[in-house]
Formats: C-alpha cells, structure tokens, sequence
C-alpha cells in the first residue's frame, strides 16, 4: 500500500519538494528509498503522486506529479459539537470521527463537563487533536483533514451561532418526544450540526436553550450511547443512508 502523508502547504505538479519534518520521519521510518512512490495530500481535497528523488540523514526530497481527485467526502458538511469526554476517549473520538467524515468538531464546556480546559492546555489539546485528525486522513484515504476546533464554553458557543442559514441543527436527546434521525426533513440539507453532551448529558436546562435556538431534539434508539459513542453514530448513518443522502 502506497504512503500517503499531509503536507501543510499548498502542493503544484511538477515542482521539488523537501518534505517537513513530522513527515520525513514517517518515510525514513517506513525505510522508503530513491525511487519509491508517496501520495501526498495538503487537504484540499486531492492527492498527489510524488516519487522519491533523495534520502538523507533528515531530508527526504521528492518530485510532485500530477494531482488525483478524491471522491472521499461525505455529501454533507458534518459539525460535531460535542461536550468533551473525559481522558482518552476524546482522542478516540476525534480519530473515528475523522475516518467517518466529519468536516469540523467543536469541543465544548459544559455544566457536567468532566474535562476542564483553558489557556495554554486549551491550545494545547486541540493542536493534539488536530494531529490526530491528520493521521486519521493519512491512514484512511481522505484528502480533506477536518478541522479541530478551539475549545469553548457551552453559553458561549450557542449565543455566538447566529442564524441556522440553511444548516441542520441538531441536539441528541433522551427526552420523550425526542425525534428518530429518519424522521426530519432531510431533502436539500447539505450541512449538519450535531449537538451532544459530556458523560451525564447536557444539562435540561442546557438542552431547553439548545432547542430555543433552533436545534430539533433527535434520539438514537433506545439504549443510553456514551458520550463518545453517540455522535459517531450520527455520522456513521450519514455516511451510510442510501446513496449518502439522507432519505
């Protein structure tokens, strides 16, 4: 299987590239040699052939050949934001979520958020995220990386939203009444945004300010998802409903 790896800069055919760091190491570990071939991606949707021209000690230069659509993408605009689970979890979540198809996920603060974050370990988390979203897009084929976020606090984010122009909005509930997702007026949407808690859910109160915002409630079953289950949920219905459109 040919190594695909992301570079951080806009790609052109026919030019020498020196690759970056993070994945110069990749190829060196990979023992890759003069001659070999990669695909590389800068995540605008396609891939390039280049061929290996120089190994040295911590340089690996190569020749970029003509770009490859990839027709990887999910036919919906996917936002997922999502009360962070706690530990490990979120890094899980952050890696299926990318291999799904999500386009961006929004970590968010909320009243029962047992992960706290702020400042510099704010930055920091997210550029691990970020990190985890590239690897995932490099193992799994596609050539648009999702975007990571900033974390930020739940009253904050839902006040910042603004009008839905033309994007679904959704709030994952175990509320009775709550609708099933084949149920919502799926024709024409092309952009999706999924609301969900942390462990122990969103707040009633959390979810009544969601609703007044334009989110319809939507319920998954009837089994109780963790919280790093039930988004990916949603995307995985997405991606697989028939012709990868919602019907």
């Amino acid at each position: 299987m040919t190594m695909r790896l992301f570079i951080d800069t806009p790609l052109a055919a026919g030019t020498e590239l020196t690759l970056p760091p993070g994945a110069a190491r990749h190829a060196q570990v990979r023992r890759v040699q003069p001659g070999d071939t990669l695909q590389l991606f800068d995540g605008l949707g396609q891939d390039w052939p280049a061929t290996v021209l120089a190994m040295g000690r911590s340089e690996v230069r190569v020749h970029v050949g003509a770009p490859q659509p990839v027709g990887s993408e999910l036919p919906l605009a996917v936002t997922l934001a999502l009360g962070m689970p706690a530990n490990e979890r979120m890094d899980a979540l952050v890696e299926k979520a990318s291999e799904l198809g999500v386009a961006t996920v929004q970590p968010l603060m909320t009243t029962r958020s047992v992960l706290r974050l702020a400042g510099e370990r704010a930055t920091r988390k997210q550029a691990h995220w970020q990190a985890i979203a590239v690897a995932a897009c490099e193992q799994c084929g596609r050539a648009r990386v999702p975007v990571v976020a900033p974390v930020q606090d739940f009253p904050g984010w839902l006040g910042g939203l603004g009008a839905a122009g033309g994007t679904l909005r959704l709030v994952l509930s175990l509320r009775p009444g709550a609708r099933p997702l084949p149920t919502l007026p799926w024709a024409g949407v092309r952009r999706v945004l999924t609301l969900s808690g942390p462990e122990g859910g969103l707040t009633p109160d959390e979810e009544a300010a969601a609703v007044a915002a334009g989110f319809a409630a939507v319920a998954l079953g009837p089994r109780v998802l963790r919280a790093d289950t039930a988004p990916l949920a949603v995307l995985a219905w997405l991606g697989l409903s028939a012709a990868g459109t919602p019907a």
